[in-house]
Formats: C-alpha cells, sequence, structure tokens
C-alpha cells in the first residue's frame, strides 16, 4: 500500500462500494489522494475507474462508504457545486460546445471563478496558454486536431482554478510527441497547486509521470505505491500488467523501486 510520506490528504475515498442491480462494480475500496500529488487510477476496461469519477464528481452516488474532499463530504455535494468547490475535470471523449470558438469554450468554465467578461478572458487567454493553444484562441473547433481538442477540455477545466483535477483518459490515441506535450501540461498543472487524478491506459505515461499508481482490478483496489513497486506487484501483473510488461520494465524504470 502507499509509502509516498506524509504529505496532506486532498481527496479521501473511505471504503466505497458501487452496484448496479446484482453487479458489484467495486466493493469496499479506500486510497487517498495528497495535495499536488499526481495520481493514476489504472486497471482492465471495466473495471469501474470512470465510475469512481463519476462518484467523485456527484453524477453517481455510491451504495456505501464516504468521500471527502478537505472537510466536505462529496457525497452529499450536487454535481453543479464541485467547479464551486475547486474540483474540474474532463471526459475520455471531448466535449466542446460546437459553433463556439476556443476562446469561448475555455469560458465556460472561466465564469466558475470570474465575476466579469474582462476577467474571465483574462483567465481563459491564461489556461489556454497553459495547454499551448494561446495562439488559438479565436479559431472555430474544426481547425482543431483531437490532441487540441483534448487540450481544449483540459483548459476549459483549468479555467474554473480548480484545487483537484480529474483527467479520464487524456493521452490515449496520442503519437509520442503528443504524449510528452500532454505530460509536460500535465505536470505544469501540477506545479500551479493543482493535485491531479488521472484516468490512463498508456502505461509509459503513467510510470513517468505519476508520484503513485492505484491499481483498480477485481472489484478492489489491488496496489497502491510508487510506479516501480507497482510495475513488478506480482498481483498487478498476473490481473493487467502481465508478462510483457514484466519484461520491459527495467528498461522504463531503471530498475528502482
Amino acid at each position: 500500500m502507499r509509502t509516498s510520506g506524509a504529505t496532506a490528504s486532498a481527496l479521501s475515498i473511505e471504503g466505497v462500494t458501487k452496484y448496479f442491480g446484482g453487479l458489484v462494480v467495486f466493493e469496499e475500496i479506500s486510497f487517498e489522494v495528497g495535495e499536488q500529488e499526481i495520481v493514476s487510477l489504472v486497471g482492465p476496461n471495466g473495471a469501474g475507474k470512470t465510475t469512481l469519477f463519476n462518484i467523485i464528481n456527484g453524477l453517481m452516488r455510491p451504495n456505501t462508504g464516504r468521500i471527502t474532499y478537505g472537510e466536505t463530504d462529496l457525497t452529499q455535494v450536487p454535481t453543479h457545486a464541485m467547479a464551486h468547490l475547486g474540483i474540474a475535470r474532463t471526459f475520455q471523449h471531448p466535449r466542446p460546445f460546437e459553433g463556439m470558438t476556443v476562446r469561448e469554450n475555455i469560458m465556460v468554465g472561466s465564469f466558475v471563478a470570474n465575476d466579469s467578461v474582462r476577467s474571465a478572458m483574462k483567465a481563459a487567454a491564461g489556461a489556454a496558454d497553459t495547454v499551448g493553444l494561446g495562439k488559438r484562441l479565436d479559431e472555430p473547433l474544426d481547425r482543431l486536431t483531437l490532441l487540441e481538442r483534448k487540450f481544449l477540455e483540459m483548459a476549459r477545466a483549468i479555467a474554473t482554478s480548480p484545487r483537484l483535477l480529474l483527467l479520464d483518459e487524456v493521452m490515449t490515441g496520442l503519437n509520442p510527441t503528443e504524449l510528452a506535450d500532454a505530460m509536460n501540461v500535465i505536470r505544469s498543472i501540477r506545479e500551479s497547486g493543482t493535485t491531479v487524478l488521472l484516468i490512463e491506459h498508456v502505461m509509459n505515461a503513467v510510470m513517468e509521470l505519476s508520484d503513485r499508481v492505484v491499481v483498480l482490478a477485481n472489484q478492489q483496489i489491488l496496489a497502491d505505491d510508487i510506479p516501480g513497486v507497482v510495475s513488478r506487484d506480482p498481483e498487478v501483473l498476473r490481473a493487467y500488467l502481465g508478462e510483457e510488461w514484466d519484461s520491459k520494465r527495467e528498461g522504463i524504470n531503471g530498475g528502482t523501486g
């Protein structure tokens, strides 16, 4: 389990269970995300990672358990209030507002933390600069690549001035150059003081980027530790990473724990 020191907890998942009818998605899962950590939530398709995101930001409720953000019990907070608490998220498939420019899309987020049009525009421009879209503010969406649409989704989220950012598979489908760009953006978001919890399947990026990796599989948390430890955990290898990953992990992790 977690060995990463005494970082204060920004998000705490305590004994959370979710089921739909007779289908148990996960049962009694618990882990914490420390302030300004980058924590990756990984696991097989269908393990319940996005379901957990939906519970964290109020789109679903757990059947049992508690999720706290600071002193706030998120299981009692409606979805529309999450951004005002400092929680933002992206979705696996970008959901831009069609017919609006890049700037206008980001301003939808920036109005959460800004009262005037001028300040919202300034915040939107800052968020665009963070993700590399600063020169594309007045362009329509149909000129954006997949990567740029993913960055737009991130910019709209960070324009709300979040203290906790949930990223759902923002690196899936990117080429190596795009992947490096996305990782740099995520690092810069953390450096601004934001805690990041991300769902991701691109394991090379997960292992290089994360402070900790939490593995959700078989309805439970199989591992919660630094990347080098998780990458050689026998249970994780059997349930998710597989023998092929075991054979190449030394080159990625440098053999460190």
